[in-house]
């Protein structure tokens, strides 16, 4: 069962968040959330099979590994929430785990429609499994969802993929107390969080040979101009990619090739760029090992266990609300 958004307020939303990314004065920004329609949804799949992008795998086997045990922490937990399922390939391992112990109500959240649907796909064929997707954003999706919990039943969140290194560090905690503040005591968070690793291996990850990564980069303003009527160029812009060593975060942008104006009908906005200037589209911040059993601290949640993989300097973090 899919429970769809307004999808009159999706598009307004987008629009809103384009017009206050472009009409910056300073660095323009475009949420990265943004990145995740039918096609930018097909090509981050293509980025993960990637030889230089080995964040996916790194969780893949983690979760071949430790799904048994991370299950085993979790019996209490009858529903899962997942904040961003994307395909939901990973997620398989978890699910088939935790039904060994009990029927699991499994809750993906997504503003992509073909994201869920794909999900959906993947997963349908899992016994003792009922899936329950919202098309929404992350804590309205968590708090429609918790409050379909059975008496009796814990939830557990996922949040996978390092998504948590999209956010800046401090709204990054302030999103997991917001998390924590629709769970019960006892409740379960399984975060992932890509750690340090060199910068050669870093940039190759988000730029990589074949150009995947700056194709799915451009998408996001083909979207624009798909959804809201806008007139980019996107031959005019240049993926990048840079390393912020100060904040410890891969950033991702685009930039101008030259000087130029962009119409955004559906957004009400004329864009001007100067030639180089950049356009932000994501900031994946990476941590020490123990930055995470801090956070958990900071939010209201303790870190009961850690999976590490040694190929991918990568970690599952498993914590407790408290």
């Amino acid at each position: 069962m899919l429970i769809r958004g307004g999808a009159t307020q999706v598009v307004n939303t987008f629009a809103e968040d384009v017009r206050e990314g472009l009409g910056r004065t300073g660095q323009k920004e475009l949420p990265a959330k943004y990145f995740y329609d039918e096609i930018g949804s097909a090509l981050f799949e293509l980025i993960t099979k990637l030889p230089e992008y080995g964040l996916t795998r790194a969780e893949e086997r983690i979760l071949l590994r430790h799904s048994a045990a991370i299950a085993e922490r979790l019996t209490a937990h009858g529903m899962v929430v997942e904040l961003g399922s994307g395909s939901g390939r990973k997620t398989r391992r978890i699910l088939k785990a935790l039904t060994r112990h009990q029927p699991t109500t499994y809750c993906p959240i997504e503003i992509s429609s073909a994201a869920l649907e794909s999900c959906e796909r993947e997963l349908d064929d899992l016994a003792h499994v009922s899936i329950v997707g919202f098309e929404t954003e992350y804590l309205d999706g968590l708090r429609q969802a918790a409050a379909r919990r059975r008496p009796g039943d814990g939830v557990v969140v996922l949040f996978l993929g390092s998504s948590i290194g999209n956010f800046d560090r401090r709204p990054g905690e302030d999103f997991l107390r917001e998390i924590r503040e629709e769970l019960a005591p006892g409740d379960a968070l399984l975060l992932g969080t890509d750690l340090e690793k060199t910068l050669a291996q870093l940039i190759a990850a988000y730029d990589d040979a074949l150009g995947v990564t700056a194709e799915f980069n451009r998408n996001l303003l083909a979207r624009i101009n798909r959804e809201l009527g806008g007139d980019f160029d996107l031959a005019r812009f240049e993926h990048v990619a840079r390393y912020n060593a100060r904040e410890r975060r891969i950033e991702m942008h685009l930039r101008s090739v030259e000087d130029q104006t962009v119409t955004i009908e559906g957004a009400s906005l004329r864009a001007t760029f100067r030639r180089d200037e950049t356009i932000c589209t994501e900031s994946c911040h990476k941590y020490a090992r123990d930055e995470a059993p801090q956070m958990a601290k900071r939010t209201g949640f303790e870190c009961v266990a850690q999976w590490m993989d040694n190929e991918w300097a990568f970690a599952e973090n498993l914590f407790v609300a408290v």
